[in-house]
């Protein structure tokens, strides 16, 4: 969890600002928004198009199919509405993959500043004159960075202070000790024949942490071994 003493900004550089807030305008990001934890700007790039028809791509030097995304346009929209204490996010597949470690940063930070992208991406001028920080959700593609955009907000808002009740639940959760989390289980105590494991029910709290760990660390180390290599070499 982090301090803070004033709401964390979120600008989104988009071609369909329509699609935000979406999921984030509910449930415990919807009522932050409300609340003024963090505030949401959504900024239609075809704005700042200098054409009668607002085109804001065009065809790939090289040939090639696509479009790409023109860097004179997009630059224009983040002179007019990124601030350079906030970080400049690209969501792209080519980007280095998002981890909670990154997450934790960005949610203790002022906020973000993020590009969506279309089409078959943005120039690589505009990456470059901009010092762009391009990041991946993993190793799948998208029809562009919206979807991409809202699941890093919602991962980076539900750690500001206050989104969530009892910031004790954000502890033990998948990657922040290096490991997938533990199964969960609730009542009733019998269903279709399965029971809840009885350490669970002993009311032995340390024997309850124990069951716990190792759960966690053989489910991470049969479904996720990437983790649990980095998880031992610490």
């Amino acid at each position: 969890m982090v301090e803070r003493t004033e709401a964390f900004q979120a600008v989104v550089l988009t071609l369909f600002p329509e699609m935000f807030p979406g999921p984030l305008g509910v449930s415990l990001a919807g009522k932050a928004l409300a609340d003024g934890i963090w505030a949401l700007e959504t900024v239609d790039i075809r704005g700042f198009a200098r054409d009668k028809h607002r085109t804001v791509d065009d065809s790939p030097f090289g040939g090639g199919a696509g479009m790409v995304m023109r860097p004179d346009v997009l630059d224009a929209a983040i002179t007019a509405n990124h601030r350079p204490e906030r970080p400049l996010i690209y969501l792209t597949p080519r980007g280095k993959l998002l981890g909670q470690a990154r997450v934790r940063e960005l949610a203790a930070g002022p906020g973000v500043t993020l590009i969506c992208g279309r089409y078959e991406g943005v120039d690589e001028r505009l990456l470059e004159a901009r010092s762009v920080e391009e990041v991946s959700l993993g190793d799948f593609i998208l029809s562009g960075g919206e979807i991409a955009a809202l699941a890093l907000l919602d991962a980076a808002i539900r750690l500001l202070p206050g989104v969530v009740g009892k910031t004790e639940s954000l502890d033990d959760e998948s990657f922040e000790t290096g490991l997938l989390e533990y199964p969960h289980y609730t009542r009733p105590d019998v269903w279709q024949g399965r029971e809840v494991p009885e350490v669970l029910r002993s009311g032995h709290h340390a024997k309850v942490a124990a069951w716990r760990r190792a759960q966690a660390e053989e489910i991470t180390r049969e479904r996720r071994p990437d983790l649990w290599e980095r998880h031992v070499k610490k």
